[in-house]
């Protein structure tokens, strides 16, 4: 069975100390902060009658072996080699599959894969933040009990805080993140190390036998403990997502020769710990501490949990930007925080949303371990997510037999379905919340999908040809007056109707007109940004197109005009917009709820002027009614 499988673009860029500490620092900050709390969620299932050895062992060899196949093979050896132009995660992904579908049904499949993802991708985003925080801040309780009752207005503090910075950007942070993670995983492996020296028998737990003998033992009990075993891989898919910032170079390297073994130190410390002493599940991760060390580890925890929170929020806001401009959300406000970074952005709907999701789940559920029934569920859906269309993508972009897709994506398929089948059990203690959160956001998707395709063919049913109105305008005797008129249209092939409702009210045309139409594509950054075609003297037809990473900026874009011969004075500009009023049909394409749904998200989308950065000092807006 041949397998060949290149990537696009070899990164040939040198694995210098600072990349490696920027991976570490925006990539391994979920992942890495999973030891405070997979194992001892993963263990509470079996300690109700004391637990013995081969149950430790058994758990252990799960964890290890869920870090091996889900992290190590899924993820850095085959899906960061699926990459869109050098940028991943699912939507990235979703639009690979959606350019090597080969009929409708695939393409809809890839698109409702897509739509998923990134909707339990925001489920998943409210609960990062919230049990990564509240697993650091409950190792005061180890130190003494007296701060029992700190532990959530602490956490709650540290949250908002994180919150309320996040318009400043990361540039700043970003240099702390990644010598803070260094020491991090480093502490991890030593403190693992240590407890392994003591207790070296806890090495067999790598041995795969392990695993199986507690499944098999278990059977029913053993899937359900494997809800609480997925902890451990949480942020694998983050690997993926944040590849564009770094290259798959570095990512593989800095796991496979510092991440993995810290993690593995860590969990066998953990374990070995527990074999010596099981009541030291009370919280193993800070117990392997000397005394004298758990307040700096508290800290240092702390301020790890905290960049895993910023990786999140960044992921939730380079994703609601791709979902806007891939057409699944409306127009969002998006402030650029640095002035030579592309994705360091800012978006305060989508921060402060976040925010009230977390405080509400602190709040609601007091504790980590009554959060871990809730997390991974959304997690492990995201996963299921991506080996479909990261089978679809080795199978017809890569050239992989049917037989290869299959020896090798099956059984990785399976174990996330085992997984994702895993926390659906835990629906009732709290798996309901990012399920609910994503089935909102997936019916938003669609319905406002659904809803501008209606809209465009609306349109195209009501508007004029643009080469028809262009071929009569000779005999309109129209007057024409000095100025340059720019008509913003979302079909570049027909007459938009904010011309038309011109002409109709103000009986004249200017002098240079320019019709725009922004097109988004579906690959990061855009290979060729502007297409200029002049369709008579003095009208041109302007169509720029942005990739799913970029941010459009409308004048800038119509001042570079002169580089194609098209004089423009921004003086002299005037934009002219239309604004639909949206009404239902006689006989509706839309459910009453969708309209509604639909209507309420066009009423409160950015305005195309500030979405498109035109000044508003130089706009006119036409209202238009549209039938749906």
């Amino acid at each position: 069975m041949a397998v060949s499988l290149q990537e696009s673009a070899p990164d040939t860029r040198p694995l210098t100390p600072a990349l490696l500490l920027g991976v570490l620092g925006v990539v391994f900050g979920d992942i890495g902060t999973s030891p405070l709390y997979a194992l001892r969620a993963s263990l509470l299932h079996f300690s109700a009658d004391g637990l013995e050895r081969w149950e430790i062992l058994g758990i252990l060899s799960l964890i290890f072996w869920s870090l091996i196949l889900v992290v190590t093979v899924k993820y850095v050896l085959l899906v960061l080699r699926a990459d869109n132009k050098g940028e991943g995660g699912i939507l990235a992904l979703m639009a690979l599959a959606q350019r090597v579908a080969r009929s409708d049904r695939s393409r809809r499949f890839v698109v409702l894969a897509g739509i998923i993802g990134a909707a339990l991708f925001f489920g998943d985003g409210i609960i990062t933040p919230a049990i990564s925080v509240l697993s650091a801040v409950e190792g005061l309780k180890v130190i003494s009990p007296v701060f029992d009752r700190a532990i959530i207005p602490l956490s709650l503090v540290i949250l908002v805080a994180l919150f309320l910075v996040q318009y400043r950007g990361t540039h700043g942070l970003g240099k702390v993140f990644g010598p803070i993670t260094a020491v991090w995983f480093a502490s991890l492996g030593i403190l693992g190390l240590i407890e392994v020296l003591k207790e070296p028998e806890v090495l067999v737990a790598l041995s795969p036998h392990h695993a199986i003998t507690f499944c098999a033992t278990y059977k029913l009990a053993a899937f359900i403990a494997l809800g609480s075993v997925v902890l451990a891989v949480t942020g694998a898919e983050a690997l993926y997502a944040d590849m564009g910032h770094f290259g798959a170079r570095p990512i593989r390297f800095a796991w496979l020769w510092f991440v993995l073994p810290s993690l593995t130190l860590n969990y066998l410390g953990q374990g070995a710990l527990l074999l010596s002493d099981p009541t030291a599940l009370e919280n193993p991760f800070y117990l392997l501490a000397p005394e004298w060390l758990r307040l700096p580890l508290v800290v240092l925890a702390t301020a790890a949990t905290i960049i895993a929170s910023q990786a999140m929020i960044s992921g939730a806001f380079s994703i609601a930007r791709q979902c806007v401009q891939m057409g699944f959300l409306p127009r969002l406000v998006v402030h650029h925080t640095s002035e030579t970074e592309e994705g360091q952005i800012y978006m305060p709907q989508i921060n402060y949303a976040l925010l009230v999701g977390v405080v509400i789940l602190v709040l609601a559920f007091h504790n980590s371990d009554s959060l871990a029934a809730a997390y991974g569920i959304a997690v492990t859906g995201t996963f299921i997510c991506t080996s479909a269309l990261a089978g679809m993508v080795l199978r017809r972009r890569f050239g992989w037999s049917l037989l290869s897709v299959a020896v090798v994506m099956v059984p990785l398929a399976l174990l996330d379905a085992s997984f994702f089948i895993a926390n659906v059990l835990k629906v009732p203690d709290g798996g309901w919340v990012p399920l609910a959160l994503g089935a909102v956001l997936f019916t938003m998707m669609l319905t406002w999908r659904r809803g501008r395709d209606l809209l465009f063919d609306r349109f195209r049913q009501d508007s004029l040809p643009l080469k028809s109105f262009i071929a009569r305008l000779p005999q309109s005797r129209t007057i024409r007056v000095p100025g340059i008129a720019i008509f913003m249209t979302g079909q570049a092939d027909y007459l938009p109707n904010a011309l038309l409702h011109n002409l109709k009210h103000n009986k004249v045309l200017h002098e240079r007109v320019l019709f725009v139409t922004v097109i988004n594509e579906d690959e990061p950054q855009a290979a060729e940004r502007r297409e200029v075609t002049e369709m008579a003297p003095g009208i041109h037809r302007v169509i720029l197109h942005y990739g799913f990473q970029e941010s459009p900026n409308i004048p800038k874009e119509l001042e570079a005009l002169r580089e194609h011969g098209v004089d423009f004075d921004p003086m002299q500009a005037s934009y002219f917009l239309g604004r639909e009023t949206l009404v239902a049909a006689a006989v509706p394409k839309l459910s009453r709820w969708q309209q509604a749904m639909f209507s309420v998200m066009s009423r409160n989308a950015v305005p195309a002027t500030e979405f498109f950065r035109i000044p508003s000092d130089r706009v006119v807006e036409l209202g238009v009614r549209v039938a749906i």
